[in-house]
């Protein structure tokens, strides 16, 4: 394995703890660490892994993807759209401005960084930035000596490979010096005509440890293309292509100190996006060729300081973009923009009888943009943690607010064009209030929380029967209100991870002519998972992941509003051979053809077989 802290079992056979621990943080059920995968499979029959696809299935997250191995990834959480939804690594949120549909298409391999954390509420607001909903949040753990290699291939021509290797030295000194590296391919011709894909992703990581200091520097590049008809317009006749090259130089550096700790990061994001709704036609200039190039710098800090009974959390970002270049993205009033945040969160813990405490959380953030006006956020929350000999429970209740502004492609698209903009959009506003239990023994873990927000002027895409062959960037204020259940159970050979999620939610357009959504109200009324690992010894293990969903209707919907997903995999590690793994893997066992984007076809049945090495 590349680092040392993380126990996500891979289906590979690269580890061998497949066993989950989800903790809550002591003030508040907001933040959710995942010491291993939630889901059963983090790799899918289809591709190479990627941050989005270690998200499949997970009961807190949906991911909707177009295209066989995930050409194109949004992230929702608690009915938020895929703009409401952030990635950091170290302090940074790596944004991309263009649109949130590439926002979770970082090129960082999974496998140089810790397992995630899940952001929601006042913890988002706090760690998260320009991300309404939520923040998927992660670190750069230590790197030790080792290295692995994967060979896979299945049916639709499908092939796919990886490379990792690191070195850590000791100097003189005492400190550690190491160097990693990776190199993932994926290539295959999809489960449709036109469904094709080739990705080539790298990266480069320096790694500096000086014990109770550590900094990383950072390199990736990846190279996506993919095809898949009625990709983004829903037209199934139409044969898209998106073809995407994305840059990212990320620095790091993590202090710890007696009582606080210390981060700062800066980043440079670069991409280069080249869409195309026929693919015949993908000339420069043509009638239907998007060309677009954006730029991001980041640089920002987060940290924690303890006086007595006070947690000082505080953090800042400031980030830089610009719109490069466009062959379509020129009807808006800029294509550049500053952005500025600040957040300070003290929590006070005050001391009950027996092994009960209880903590307030009360905090703001401001935001700030060159482009817009300047919001301060309120937020507040109150935690109570019981721990026992056989266990802990915590009730939390808590307010946050949040805001964001929406990407360019909103923005700048030409108001009359298959992708109409508008240059009017302003900030989103979400508020939140929400109330959580959480229950957690030796061998199993339970919550539920129950919310409701507020969104005010979300972006959202939508049509129109008067305009057929447009998509209007719309503001929608909405009313929503979800409920959450987790629970997880551990026993000697068998693992079950399940979750169940319920949204309801009211719109408003305003005075806009709107008879459909693609994204805000593209939502599942009732969504149910189950993970499942069962080993039968002699390295032998089965995986299953299962999703059941009841959506709320839509007219562009052609499939059925109702679909249980599932995927399957074995995996065998030969005891007599350390470190080698074999996988036979099955996506969409069940064949379903339910659109995660209404209008857009479904992903068939993929299967897959690969063996894997790992020192």
């Amino acid at each position: 394995m590349l680092w040392a802290t993380s126990v996500i079992a891979d289906e590979n056979g690269t580890a061998d703890d497949s066993s989950t621990t989800v903790s809550t943080a002591n003030d508040d059920l907001a933040e959710i660490t995942v010491r291993a995968s939630r889901v059963a499979i983090t790799r899918p029959a289809g591709s190479y892994a990627s941050l989005a696809t270690t998200l499949r299935f997970d009961p807190q997250t949906e991911l909707q993807s177009r295209g066989l191995a995930e050409g194109q990834s949004d992230v929702t959480i608690r009915g938020g759209v895929f703009e409401n939804t952030g990635f950091v690594v170290g302090a940074a949120n790596i944004m991309d401005p263009q649109t949130g549909h590439y926002t979770a298409g970082l090129p960082i391999d999974p496998d140089f960084l810790s397992p995630l954390v899940l952001k929601t509420g006042i913890d988002n607001a706090l760690g998260g930035f320009n991300s309404n909903i939520a923040t998927v949040a992660y670190s750069l753990p230590d790197l030790v000596d080792g290295g692995d290699v994967l060979l896979g291939f299945g049916d639709n021509d499908l092939w796919y490979s990886s490379l990792r290797l690191a070195r850590v030295r000791t100097l003189n000194s005492g400190d550690d010096l190491a160097l990693a590296v990776s190199g993932s391919w994926s290539a295959g011709d999809g489960t449709l005509p036109s469904g094709d894909h080739d990705f080539a992703r790298y990266n480069l990581l320096l790694q500096y440890d000086q014990g109770n200091a550590q900094t990383d520097i950072l390199l990736s590049y990846q190279d996506k293309f993919y095809a898949w008809p009625g990709a983004y317009t829903g037209f199934a006749f139409l044969p898209e292509t998106d073809h995407t090259k994305t840059r990212v130089l990320h620095a790091n550096h993590r202090r710890e100190y007696a009582g606080a700790w210390v981060e700062l990061s800066a980043y440079y994001r670069e991409l280069e996006d080249d869409y195309d709704f026929d693919r015949t036609t993908q000339e420069s200039g043509t009638p239907g060729s998007f060309e677009h190039e954006t730029r991001v710098y980041g640089a920002a800090l987060q940290g924690s300081y303890r006086s007595g009974v006070v947690d000082w959390r505080y953090g800042g970002q400031l980030t830089a973009d610009k719109l490069v270049r466009s062959t379509d993205l020129t009807y808006g009033y800029f294509t550049s923009r500053n952005y500025v945040k600040l957040s300070l969160v003290p929590t006070i813990d005050f001391a009950q009888s027996g092994d009960s405490t209880m903590s307030a959380r009360l905090g703001a953030t401001l935001d700030s943009s060159n482009r817009d006006s300047t919001r301060i956020s309120p937020l507040a929350g109150l935690t109570t943690l019981t721990t026992t000999a056989s266990g802990s429970r915590s009730i939390a209740v808590e307010y946050s607010s949040t805001s964001q502004l929406p990407g360019y492609t909103a923005l700048n698209s030409r108001p009359a064009g298959l992708f109409g903009g508008n240059p009017d959009l302003g900030r989103e506003q979400a508020r939140q209030l929400s109330v959580s239990i959480s229950q957690q023994s030796l061998d199993w873990k339970g919550s539920a929380t129950v919310f409701y927000r507020r969104d005010n002027d979300l972006v959202d895409w939508t049509y129109s029967t008067s305009a057929p062959f447009s998509r209007q960037a719309n503001a929608v204020d909405l009313d929503v209100l979800g409920a959450e259940i987790l629970v997880s159970r551990q026993w000697d050979s068998l693992f079950i991870n399940a979750g169940y999620t319920y949204l309801h939610k009211d719109a408003d357009y305003g005075e806009s002519l709107v008879d459909a959504s693609f994204y805000a109200l593209n939502f599942a009324r009732h969504r149910a998972t189950l993970a499942l690992r069962y080993q039968f010894g002699t390295g032998l293990e089965l995986r299953l992941d299962n999703e059941y969903r009841v959506q709320r209707d839509n007219p562009l919907r052609t499939s059925d509003q109702k679909a249980w997903l599932a995927s399957v995999a074995l995996a065998w590690r030969p005891l007599q051979i350390n470190g080698l793994g074999f996988t036979l893997t099955a996506d969409n066992v069940t064949d379903s053809d339910f659109q995660f984007f209404p209008g857009t076809p479904a992903v068939g049945r993929q299967l897959s077989f690969s063996t894997a090495y790992s020192w």
